[in-house]
């Protein structure tokens, strides 16, 4: 099976005995071809990584281009990428600034790699599409509805003439993942009638600022606590679990309904922890809980609910009285001719993606990815906000976060603020 039934696979719909989801082949190494040239934008930790898992993927790969904003990214991913896997850039492939983007996506690649913060994902996106070029684009695609719906447009557009785009949205490409998930598809729990998704865990890295940064520095240095620069964490890292929901339930919720608050964080603009309540056309609900402070009970769930039992999204169900029914059948440690094998899931996502290239058969899960996106979005503006927040809203809402000119000073509009919900309770007379 080509990558394009690889994606198909993965989606949810009802569907007779005789038509059940099947769990398709998962290549794991691409397809042999001619040299592919990839370029990397945002040469971080997360960057370096995707670009060695791209160098992982098959044979005649190649990473020809970076492109950051800040020279020692740069020089910390050229030292990694020659150390481990033997490749050098050229100084001359190397471009630093806000507009490397572009040198790279001009540089002659094929695709582009981009792990940037992902608030400049929408721009950088529409850029490689007008180009032609295909597209791996780290989780989250954007920080705010505006950025979502022009993702959208640009991959409508991607599709149109042929390109492929693959999320960083790991788990729709990880074969336990895949398992479970064909099986809840199949109704081996039943009906699905709701979900529970925690993930709760230690506080994120921080950056002091220091003297001779600018405060435009300082934010794309400390990036991941400002929500203009990542989301906040419901939207930068709690979205691979409401991506797992979502594919389970492949319902776009109506309404959130959310709560936050912030007790630790010692930089930024952003809270600690998290809690929403989906609610959906139908009636049912999932409940969805973050936190991220050190020294509390770390916890991560992927319950899906349904009629008969549940089940836990990264590899077993159950009956409702706990008793297991099936579990995903890890091989040994070692065991590497077993067709249970798991392959790395950000390794598999470029196997995916160039297997696609290479046979010809375009895929793209960004809708999956926009979607997921706009609803940890929607979560978080009805935490922010303390109000009832509706998919019609998001759909329609004008937020745009973040300045819209990007120079290494001031950043107007952006203020290194939490978000506090409702009024001032006022003393009670007499």
């Amino acid at each position: 099976m080509g990558a394009a039934g690889i994606l198909a696979a993965c989606s949810t719909s009802e569907k007779s005995k005789k038509d059940e989801i099947e769990l398709p082949e998962l290549l794991e190494q691409a397809p042999d071809g001619a040299v592919l040239k990839a370029g990397l934008i945002g040469c971080g930790g997360r960057g370096t990584g995707a670009a060695i898992n791209f160098l992982d993927a098959g044979p005649n790969l190649q990473i020809t281009a970076l492109g950051d904003v800040f020279q020692d990214k740069i020089d910390n991913c050229r030292e990694t990428l020659k150390t481990e896997k033997g490749v050098e850039i050229a100084d001359e492939n190397c471009f630093i600034g806000f507009d490397s983007y572009q040198k790279v996506i001009d540089s002659g690649v094929d695709i582009v790699l981009l792990c940037t913060p992902p608030h400049f994902r929408p721009v950088h996106v529409e850029a490689a599409v007008n180009a032609r070029k295909h597209i791996f684009m780290e989780k989250p695609i954007a920080v705010d509805p505006v950025g979502a719906r022009s993702v959208l447009a640009s991959a409508k557009k991607a599709e149109a003439i042929g390109l492929s785009i693959i999320s960083g949205t790991i788990r729709r490409v990880q074969k336990d993942y895949m398992e479970t998930h064909r099986r809840v598809a199949n109704g081996e729990i039943g009906e699905i009638v709701g979900a529970n998704i925690l993930r709760n865990g230690g506080a994120l890295w921080y950056r002091n600022r220091q003297p001779d940064w600018s405060e435009m520095e300082y934010m794309l240095r400390n990036w991941v606590n400002f929500c203009w620069l990542s989301g906040d964490h419901i939207t930068e890292q709690f979205i691979h679990e409401i991506d797992v929901m979502n594919w389970h339930l492949d319902k776009i919720p109506v309404k959130a309904i959310g709560w936050g608050g912030r007790q630790r964080r010692v930089t930024g603009d952003q809270y600690d922890f998290f809690s929403v309540e989906y609610v959906y056309d139908n009636g049912m609900r999932a409940h969805c809980a973050a936190r991220q402070i050190n020294g509390c009970t770390n916890r991560k769930v992927q319950q899906i609910n349904g009629t008969k039992g549940y089940a836990d999204a990264a590899g077993t169900l159950y009956d409702w009285e706990g008793n297991e029914i099936w579990k995903y059948p890890h091989p040994e440690d070692g065991d590497t001719e077993s067709p249970w094998k798991v392959t790395n899931p950000y390794v598999q996502e470029h196997i995916n993606l160039v297997t696609a290239i290479r046979t010809g058969e375009p895929v793209s899960d960004a809708e999956a990815q926009v979607n997921s996106t706009l609803i940890t979005i929607m979560g978080r503006i009805s935490a922010y906000t303390g109000k009832d927040v509706s998919w019609e809203e998001i759909m329609n809402s004008d937020l745009y976060l973040g300045p819209k000119t990007y120079t290494f000073g001031p950043v107007p509009g952006v203020e290194e603020k939490i978000p506090v919900v409702g009024v001032d309770n006022k003393p009670a007379n007499g």
